[in-house]
């Protein structure tokens, strides 16, 4: 009968020099018998390597010149199908007396060594990666001159505020300018709507009627009639020859946040929590139409005339752009009332939206980036060159190409149009009796001239705004420097 032998114990360092061993043997089949290196193979690659680096660089020393001289005799009476780099070894052979003849195999005309690595294909492969080479740093070098053209904004002056105007007893939330220029009217949270002198700033009168805070305003350069928007979820419609209301638009189902009038048709448009736009009949107080198709509040809208004969036997021509909290921007033909196109670009709420007056393009402003769009396809041209990099309640732009952007910190940025440039970066100051918290900016608004901008604020003032006269380019230089990536998305 076999008598079993006792088994002994293996240790834990015994164990893992053992699988480490296995795994050297698994993995690294060569391991300890590594070849010695071909030196004939790092004399060529190096070789090039060098050639490639350093085959741009020019040097004026004397002494660079008369190895030049030397490399160029060496390489005379090579063959043609034979390729000589020069490189720190040629120098070494040079040095020590050896002949250019020394470098060529006599058999093949080719560099020594060249056989050990692959004969005449390895020779063909150094020239075709140096050629490559030389084509990525001429495309290289295009590319950086592509910046150049990137349009160079104008010179505008700085804006500074010159007139603070107090008078709510609540956040101001809208502004609207009279068509003729002489006064304004602003909305706020204290439910009131007045009405200023747009050149003293007075105080002309108070109109009250809404139960909530007042959103939106727009006056009609048409009519004599003001129409107002408010988180009641009611449109109203004021005459200002007797100063009350005489209609009011019912069907939205919560708080209205934005309205627009079409300059050319007798409708009111209005957006709110509900996500539609609602389309309205200023004298039948109907509803005409509904936009549904957002999935989120819709916070801003304008409008644009009617398509032109010409255009309208081509494509049809949208009349209605909306934005709103889903982060999307649509456009929409009032005549079917359905969406032309949908813009994705915005990662945010589309909060605010601002037409040129003259061009066929308007901004978008988010809380990650402000985007510029070509009407009336909607084709995204580029983005602003810096980021405001808060939530953006409000923008306008004027005829000379002044952007004003405005955020809920504060901040009120302006641009140049054409090329997106960011010149001036104001912050408004908060008034005495208002936390720092109520620095927040609602609505902005130029005035016709567009010499005058209208800001309106959570420290319940609103503040005009005007250019700088004494400003000139040589004090106020403008620092533009393109940008170098042109992803425009």
């Amino acid at each position: 009968m076999e008598t079993e032998l006792p088994i002994e114990p293996q240790s834990l360092k015994k164990l893992s020099f053992k699988s480490l061993k296995r795994s050297l043997d698994l993995f690294s089949p060569t391991h300890g018998q590594i070849p010695p290196p071909d030196a004939e193979s790092a004399k060529i690659r190096i070789s090039h390597k060098l050639n490639s680096e350093y085959v741009r660089v020019k040097t004026s020393s004397s002494e660079h010149a008369a190895n030049a001289a030397k490399i160029q005799a060496q390489q005379a009476p090579t063959p043609s199908n034979a390729l000589a780099l020069p490189g720190p070894q040629q120098s070494n052979d040079t040095q020590t007396g050896g002949s250019p003849k020394d470098l060529v195999s006599s058999s093949t005309g080719q560099p020594r060594g060249s056989a050990d690595v692959g004969g005449q294909g390895r020779s063909s492969a150094i020239v075709s990666s140096h050629i490559s080479s030389e084509r990525n740093m001429s495309t290289s070098a295009i590319m950086e001159r592509i910046p150049s053209r990137w349009p160079r904004p104008v010179w505008h002056a700085p804006w500074k505020n010159y007139r603070v105007i107090s008078g709510h007893l609540g956040w101001v939330r809208s502004v609207a300018i009279d068509p003729s220029n002489t006064w304004f009217c602003t909305g706020s949270a204290d439910r009131t709507i007045k009405i200023w002198d747009l050149a003293s700033g007075r105080l002309k009168l108070t109109l009250t009627g809404h139960i909530d805070q007042v959103r939106g305003l727009a006056v009609s350069n048409k009519h004599t009639y003001m129409f107002s928007a408010g988180d009641d979820k009611l449109v109203k419609c004021w005459d200002l020859e007797q100063n009350k209301v005489i209609r009011s638009y019912h069907g939205h189902l919560s708080g209205v946040y934005c309205l627009a009038l079409h300059p050319t048709i007798d409708i009111l448009l209005t957006g709110g929590r509900d996500s539609v736009c609602r389309v309205w009949d200023i004298r039948s107080k109907a509803q005409i139409r509904t936009l549904p198709g957002h999935d989120n509040t819709v916070c801003s809208v304008f409008t644009r005339p009617t398509a032109s004969a010409l255009l309208s036997k081509v494509s049809a021509d949208p009349q209605v752009i909306t934005g709103s909290h889903d982060s999307t921007i649509k456009l929409w033909d009032l005549r079917t009332g359905k969406t032309m196109s949908t813009l994705t670009h915005h990662k945010k709420s589309v909060r605010a939206m601002a037409p040129h007056p003259t061009e066929d393009a308007f901004v978008s402003a988010s809380a990650e980036n402000i985007k510029k769009f070509r009407l009336p396809r909607g084709e995204f041209m580029h983005n602003m060159l810096s980021q405001q990099k808060t939530i953006i309640n409000a923008a306008a732009v004027n005829e000379e190409g002044v952007l004003a952007t405005a955020g809920d910190n504060g901040s009120l940025w302006f641009w140049d149009w054409t090329s997106g440039h960011n010149f001036q970066q104001a912050q408004t100051i908060v008034q005495p009796g208002s936390l720092e918290s109520e620095a927040g900016i609602y609505s902005i608004m130029y005035d016709l001239t567009g010499s005058r901008l209208i800001t309106c604020e959570a420290d319940k003032t609103i503040k005009m705004w005007k250019e700088d006269e004494t400003a000139t380019p040589e004090t106020h230089p403008l620092h533009f420097k393109p940008p170098r990536d042109m992803r425009r998305f």
